[in-house]
């Protein structure tokens, strides 16, 4: 079965930058998060900001469950969550730091 167009585009990035696969997908979800902080919320954490985050995620992985199905006949379920915990971890992380750091300035 022929590779999608999808899947030869991660395949030249991955070459390109010569990073894990793991590591692309923690860079995109920082990329994403900060730009949705400082063009979106001006600079604010929000929880909001996670959520561009996670349907970049998902979209990502439901191009990836298609190409699993098509190439494979099944979908790696756990893999796809992997990838989406990946994505989304640091800015989860970093919202919550910002909110309590901004909890304990208000007390």
């Amino acid at each position: 079965m022929d590779t999608s167009f999808y899947q030869s585009f991660k395949l030249s990035i991955i070459s390109i930058v010569d990073l894990s696969k793991d590591a692309i997908h923690i860079h995109v979800g920082l990329i994403v998060f900060f730009l949705v902080v400082f063009l979106w919320k001006k600079g604010r954490f929000e929880i909001v900001c996670v959520l561009p985050v996670l349907m970049i995620a998902c979209l990502m992985e439901a191009f990836d469950l298609r190409d699993d199905l098509n190439s494979l006949g099944y979908m790696r379920w756990s893999a796809s969550v992997h990838d989406i915990v990946n994505t989304a971890l640091w800015p989860v992380v970093i919202t919550f730091f910002a909110k309590v750091r901004a909890m304990g300035k208000n007390l």
